[in-house]
């Protein structure tokens, strides 16, 4: 818990209890949930905690760079707290992410490219790769 809240203090962000709660949470479940996921799991132990409460958190937390939205379509958003650079593999039948760490650095050299090629300065990219899962290719 004490590395969580000197993230939120080193991103000058308020260490609130419901701040600490949602970031606790995705620090601890690696499952890439939604707005709508986290406060479902969140709620009984935090009756007094709204899903606007939610959303405005992951915003904050978007924005000083400690968790990453994952756009999974049609205005669906899922989070995910390993900042790292890595790419996600989204399985198109039940939607659960899996994060990738190629052992290269294949997406860098990618972001390389498209920033000689394009002269922008690039700041951040997301990859993606879609499939079906082996839990869907079983079933």
């Amino acid at each position: 818990m004490k590395i969580l809240i000197e993230n939120l203090k080193n991103n000058n962000l308020k260490v609130t209890p419901q701040r600490l709660t949602i970031y606790n949470y995705l620090y601890h479940n690696h499952i890439h949930p939604s707005a709508e996921t986290i406060y479902n799991n969140i709620k009984e132990q935090n009756p007094t905690i709204s899903l606007a409460t939610v959303y405005k958190t992951l915003k904050s937390l978007k924005d000083s760079g400690l968790v990453q939205e994952i756009n999974v379509g049609e205005d669906s958003f899922r989070y995910d707290v390993q900042i790292t650079p890595h790419s996600h593999i989204i399985c198109t039948k039940c939607n659960s992410i899996v994060d990738y760490f190629p052992e290269d650095n294949f997406i860098d050299s990618i972001q390389d490219k498209v920033a000689k090629e394009t002269n922008f300065q690039v700041t951040s990219h997301q990859m993606y790769f879609y499939g079906t899962c082996k839990d869907c290719l079983n079933s």
